[in-house]
C-alpha cells in the first residue's frame, strides 16, 4: 500500500536529479509530523510486509519492566526518505549520499495518522517488521481531533467516537509485542489554544483512555507528549499531564519536532517530575537540536543552520531520562515554510545541512 500519494522533493545540484527518480518508486514511511506554531545501539529489518498473518504466528517477546530502551535495540526502518535518498544519490553525489546515510542509519520513530480503515494494518506491518528484526519500534500516534489547531499538520479524527475506534484498532494491532508509543504530539501544549473548555475536557478524556488501553498491553510503553522547555510553564503542564493519565504510563516526551537544547530540556523535565510528585520518566527528541533553537519568529519551522543532535541512546547519565530519541525524522519538513514541502516530506536542503553541521 502506497503511504504517500503526494511526492514532493526540494533539492538542488546532484540531489535534484537523483531524488526526482524517487517519485517512480513505491512510497512508504512516516505520515505528516507536527507543524504547529510553537512546537515545532540499533537494529534493522525488512520493510513492513503483509498484515494478514494470524496473531498466533506473530513472534512475541515480552518487554521487561523498567527502561524499555535498555531491553532491546531500537528498530531502524530501512524505507525512510533518508535511506532512499542515500541509495539514489550514490551514483551522482558521494558527499550527499553520505549525508543522507548519516541520518538513515539511526533509529527513528514512525508516525501514524492513517484513517480508521487502514490504521490496524499499518501498525501491524510496522510492529511485525520490528519484531522479526528483534528490535523495539517507536510509534507516534497522531490522529487526535482538531490536530495542530488547523495549521500545517491539520487533520485527525473527525469526532471523538471516530478517534475511540481508531485508538482501539491501533492498540489491538500492537497486541502482545514490544512497542513504545509516543502519544499525540502537541495535543497537551495546544490544549487551550483552539479548544473550548468542553473540548479540552474531551481531549483529556480521549488521551487518558487511549493511554490506559495501550498501557494495559503486556509489552507496550507509553509516553505522553509534554511540549518543550520554552513553551508551556511546568506548573501548567504538570496539571495537564495528571489530567491526561500520566500516573498510568511510563512518562512523557519533550522536544518532539523542536530544536531546544538538551540542558534546558533536562531542567524542564526534572522540574515537571518534581511538580507531578510521581515516579515517572521522560525521553528527549534530540534529532535536530545540535545547534539549539534558531532566533526569530516561527523558529520551529524548517529553520536554517541547525544540526543533528545526539544520536539515540539510553545512556543518559540521568536516572529520570530514559533515552534520547529521534522522534521527528531529520530531513523531513516541518511544513510549507522557508521553502519546505508539506509536513513529513523530504526536504533535501535541510537534511544535508543538519547532517553536515552535526558535531559527530
Amino acid at each position: 500500500m502506497c503511504r504517500r500519494p503526494e511526492l514532493t522533493f526540494l533539492a538542488s545540484g546532484a540531489a535534484a536529479v537523483a531524488l526526482a527518480a524517487l517519485s517512480l518508486m513505491g512510497c512508504s514511511g512516516a505520515e505528516s509530523a507536527p507543524g504547529d506554531t510553537t512546537s515545532g545501539a540499533t537494529a534493522s529489518g525488512d520493510a513492513p510486509g503483509s498484515s494478514d498473518a494470524a496473531d498466533a504466528d506473530r513472534p512475541v517477546t515480552v518487554l521487561p519492566p523498567g527502561n524499555p530502551f535498555e531491553a532491546m535495540p531500537l528498530y531502524v526502518y530501512p524505507g525512510t526518505w533518508a535511506a532512499r535518498a542515500a541509495e539514489m544519490l550514490r551514483a551522482s553525489s558521494a558527499e550527499e549520499a553520505a549525508l543522507a546515510e548519516k541520518i538513515a542509519q539511526q533509529p527513528a520513530a514512525e508516525w501514524f495518522s492513517y484513517p480508521y480503515e487502514t490504521i490496524a494494518a499499518e501498525v501491524d506491518r510496522y510492529v511485525s517488521a520490528a519484531a522479526e528484526a528483534g528490535a523495539l519500534p517507536v510509534l507516534v500516534a497522531y490522529h487526535v481531533p482538531n490536530r495542530d489547531c488547523g495549521l500545517y499538520s491539520a487533520g485527525g479524527a473527525q469526532d471523538p467516537e471516530e478517534y475511540r475506534d481508531w485508538a482501539a484498532a491501533f492498540a489491538q494491532a500492537i497486541g502482545e509485542r514490544p512497542a513504545v508509543v509516543v502519544l499525540e504530539p502537541d495535543s497537551l501544549p495546544l490544549l487551550d489554544t483552539c479548544l473550548s473548555e468542553s473540548d479540552q475536557a474531551e481531549r483529556l478524556e480521549l488521551l487518558r483512555s487511549f493511554a490506559e488501553a495501550l498501557s494495559a498491553l503486556p509489552s507496550t510503553v507509553v509516553y505522553l507528549d509534554a511540549g518543550h522547555s520554552s513553551w508551556v510553564p511546568a506548573s501548567v503542564m504538570a496539571e495537564r499531564l495528571l489530567a491526561a493519565g500520566i500516573a498510568k504510563v511510563r512518562g512523557f516526551t519533550l522536544n518532539v519536532s523542536n530544536y531546544q537544547r538538551d540542558a534546558d530540556l533536562l531542567r524542564y523535565g526534572n522540574d515537571l517530575i518534581t511538580r507531578l510528585g510521581l515516579e515517572t520518566y521522560f525521553v528527549i527528541d534530540s534529532s535536530r537540536n545540535g545547534n539549539g533553537p534558531a532566533a526569530g519568529p516561527d523558529n520551529w519551522c524548517n529553520p536554517t543552520e541547525r544540526a543533528l543532535g545526539r544520536a539515540p541512546t539510553a545512556d543518559t547519565d540521568d536516572p529520570a531520562l530514559d533515552a534520547y530519541l529521534w522522534v521527528k525524522r531529520p530531513g523531513e519538513s516541518d511544513g510549507e515554510c522557508r521553502g519546505g514541502p508539506a509536513p513529513g516530506l523530504w526536504f533535501a536542503e535541510r537534511a544535508f545541512e543538519l547532517a553536515r553541521n552535526a558535531s559527530w
